[in-house]
């Protein structure tokens, strides 16, 4: 057994000084040891959350599109994920940290991405649960929810990347923040009630720093790919500034800063992009937003998307304090949960559940309670 485990840590003797090494890991709760090293082993408690599996049918950018050639959250986590391990393996950085970051980034993130996310934090304000950001909740689904309300106990770097991926955030340079656990619990705690927690938080090693940067690297010239195939933009529109520095497609923009970010950040303590590239992805980004993120959806949707977030909530919330066995809330999942889960304020189970629900299992339930029955065309015409 010691050959298996001299093998499984093999890896550590080709890191950089500046990587986070396996014996550097921390857990929250204690911790049953096997042959595994700490991030290999939050890579396989990741993969199989119920969380994960929930991935294949979540938003990334556009929803009631019919054309399965266009991102899903579930290959935008893999993508996340490639790009990060690649910079990571280049600049001797832990790569186990790195894929367990990128696989648990989105972990959640609402029914229809972002838009989901938005009328979910207006609805948890409103109840004064706290704000709902996804990169949070994915926190707390690890932490708190999954396996029945006790948890997955992911080591703590994990748990931080996680939290500070916000990839909505450009920086031209990522110095990782070191942290005690007590510090990541107090940002975790504040980020609830603190809006400016949020847009401030700083990965606590240098494989967080990689994650948040490839988050952002990997959707920006996916989003464009896709916006063409769906006819929502042509390639001609995007501004040469932009083409000239980074390239058109989405395997010219990935290289390019994949290279640039490897080129500037080989043998430091931070993970840097150059000026040049780092202003080309500023305009990028807000070439996106005008034109694809601005447009992903028409008003009708947005607001029949809003109502049904409405409509769930209400109804949950109505079923949790009525006892409604019959509810899906409380026979497929506050039933399923713990004593101390289920402790928490009944406006936060209700959130948790919504925010956990793909887009077509949110389709189906809010067909279900207007009494319609769940087909396409249904669904097109009514949510």
């Amino acid at each position: 057994m010691n050959e298996v485990e001299k093998n499984m840590q093999s890896h550590n003797k080709y890191l950089s000084k500046y990587a986070c090494l396996d014996q550097d890991a921390i857990y929250l709760k204690e911790n049953d040891e096997d042959i595994r090293t700490p991030f290999f082993r939050d890579i396989d408690r990741i993969i199989y959350t119920l969380s994960f599996m929930r991935y294949a049918d979540k938003t990334q950018v556009f929803s009631f599109k019919d054309n399965d050639h266009i991102t899903k959250r579930m290959l935008h986590i893999q993508y996340v994920s490639k790009i990060a391990r690649t910079i990571g393996r280049a600049l001797g950085l832990n790569e186990d940290l790195i894929e367990a970051a990128s696989l648990a980034h989105d972990l959640g993130h609402t029914p229809f991405g972002h838009v989901g996310e938005a009328i979910l934090n207006k609805i948890s304000l409103e109840a004064d649960v706290g704000y709902f950001n996804h990169n949070i909740h994915s926190v707390r689904l690890l932490k708190d929810i999954e396996n029945y309300g006790y948890g997955k106990n992911i080591t703590l770097q994990t748990l931080d990347a996680v939290m500070c991926h916000n990839g909505e955030f450009l920086k031209g340079e990522y110095r990782p923040k070191p942290k005690s656990k007590e510090e990541f619990l107090e940002e975790y705690q504040k980020s609830y009630s603190n809006p400016n927690i949020i847009n401030n938080l700083i990965p606590m090693t240098l494989e967080g720093c990689v994650v948040r940067i490839s988050d952002m690297v990997a959707y920006l010239g996916k989003d464009i790919e896709d916006a063409i195939r769906l006819k929502i933009i042509t390639s001609s529109s995007v501004p040469l500034k932009i083409v000239n520095v980074l390239g058109l497609n989405n395997k010219d923009i990935v290289n390019t800063i994949t290279l640039d970010i490897i080129k500037n950040s080989i043998n430091k303590p931070y993970i840097k992009l150059s000026n040049e590239v780092y202003e080309a992805m500023q305009e990028l980004k807000k070439f996106n937003y005008e034109n694809i993120y601005m447009h992903s959806y028409t008003k009708e949707e947005l607001e029949n998307i809003e109502k049904g977030f409405r409509l769930l909530y209400q109804k949950y919330l109505n079923d949790l304090e009525n006892n409604n066995i019959e509810s899906k809330i409380i026979s497929s999942y506050y039933n399923n949960m713990n004593e101390e889960y289920q402790k928490n304020r009944k406006e936060q189970i209700v959130i948790d559940y919504i925010a956990g629900m793909t887009d077509d299992y949110f389709q189906k339930e809010v067909n279900n309670i207007l009494k319609i029955n769940h087909n396409n065309s249904e669904v097109e015409n009514d949510l």
